[in-house]
């Protein structure tokens, strides 16, 4: 692995950065204090990301994207990370990897579209009763003739709201398993007004203001089998295959924020003065400091180690966790102290600090939780020794 980056990866990284400040910062106050991000933004923004080149820039040069290797598209992430994530996510999207894994026809109806910006994709697969826990879904679809009748609910359903359709993964049938019975899991599109299927809103987050979650009902919903997204019975394997990178994006995401709040203490702790000098020369303020960026770099290596072994093809869900716990963790960790140096003033609005003191704790929990994580990664160390 070559530390330095190429030429072409810092040239990435410092237009986004760039399209980032210029563009999104100056819509985070308006998000921020109403929670709502308008459609008349989104569009806008939209437009010159597309312009840009950093629309959809995750995805495959033949199917209209960028084409980036996985650490090019980390630094992307990086970068596009230290905004408010309904701007980034929304106005810059990234549509999920998963509808590669669709036919040519399903290509057509539902990959290129998002790739043009015309819709957006939405995943549906945690349920009030099972999340970490997915194959305790309660989610059914059974057949019926041609088609596939679906019934159940689905929760925490990100950006549903304005999503043109859904991936939803649902129960369609058991397996016996040396454990015992499992369920069989298929993945099914579901279009937005198809009968029998609802959005509602969701739920009030302290993280993330304006990145919306949905509730999700499907009421004896029907939809044609060619809609069954990879195999019947195989939507673990085509999530595994195709949604395993996602870990690397939360952690990309978490640098970003992370980055931004240690630059934002650095410059405190120079411009602040106290009984007659910069704050940043008491060991109290400069230990911190030397903290949060010793904590930074180890999560940084980790995430960028894991993206390069991800186009080298050895790459272990260990690597990807690793990555995702110690970037969501040092993220809450550099947050924290950022606002300690700040004293009271890092808790009002008018700094960012606040809210990346906020959506630093969602981290922690999608995208697998932490003891998901630790889970992944001791099983790697004990199962080689029979554990």
């Amino acid at each position: 692995m070559h530390f330095a980056l190429t030429d072409e990866q810092r040239m990435i990284s410092d237009t986004t950065r760039a399209f980032v400040e210029a563009e999104l910062y100056p819509h985070e106050a308006l998000v921020e204090r109403t929670g709502h991000l308008p459609m008349e933004i989104i569009r806008e923004v939209q437009a010159k990301a597309i312009k840009a080149g950093l629309y959809a820039a995750n995805m495959p040069e033949d199917v209209g994207g960028a084409g980036l290797d996985t650490l090019s598209w980390l630094l992307y992430e990086r970068e596009l990370g230290r905004a408010n994530y309904a701007l980034h996510w929304t106005c810059v999207a990234r549509p999920s990897n998963i509808l590669l894994a669709g036919t040519a026809s399903q290509r057509e109806k539902y990959l290129y579209p998002c790739i043009r910006g015309e819709t957006w994709d939405c995943l549906a697969m945690t349920e009030p009763g099972a999340g970490s826990d997915l194959r305790g879904m309660q989610a059914t679809a059974r057949p019926d003739g041609s088609d596939w009748v679906l019934n159940g609910t689905k929760h925490f359903i990100s950006h549903a709201d304005i999503a043109g359709f859904t991936i939803a993964f649902m129960a369609t049938g058991t397996e016996d398993t040396p454990r015992g019975p499992k369920k069989r899991i298929t993945a099914f599109f579901v279009d937005k007004g198809t009968k029998g299927f609802s959005v509602r809103e969701g739920y009030r987050n302290v993280s993330h203001r304006g990145y919306t979650n949905a509730i999700l009902e499907f009421d004896d919903c029907r939809v044609p089998v060619e809609n069954i997204l990879g195999e019947l019975h195989k939507g673990f394997d085509v999530a595994n295959k195709w949604l395993g990178a996602t870990r690397l994006q939360v952690a990309a995401t978490c640098l970003g924020r992370a980055n931004r709040a240690l630059r934002l203490a650095l410059g405190h702790a120079v411009d602040r003065r106290q009984f007659g000098q910069q704050i940043g020369k008491f060991q109290g303020v400069s230990f911190k400091l030397a903290d949060m960026a010793l904590e930074l770099k180890a999560a940084e290596l980790l995430t960028w180690e894991a993206g390069w072994k991800v186009d080298q093809g050895s790459v272990t869900d260990a690597d990807m966790a690793m990555a995702k716990l110690k970037a969501s963790e040092v993220l809450a960790m550099v947050a924290d102290e950022a606002i300690q140096i700040h004293g009271g003033m890092g808790l009002m609005e008018e700094l960012p600090l606040e809210r990346i003191w906020r959506d630093a704790r969602l981290e922690r929990i999608w995208e697998g939780t932490s003891e998901i994580q630790r889970h992944i990664i001791s099983r790697e160390l004990l199962r080689p020794l029979g554990g």
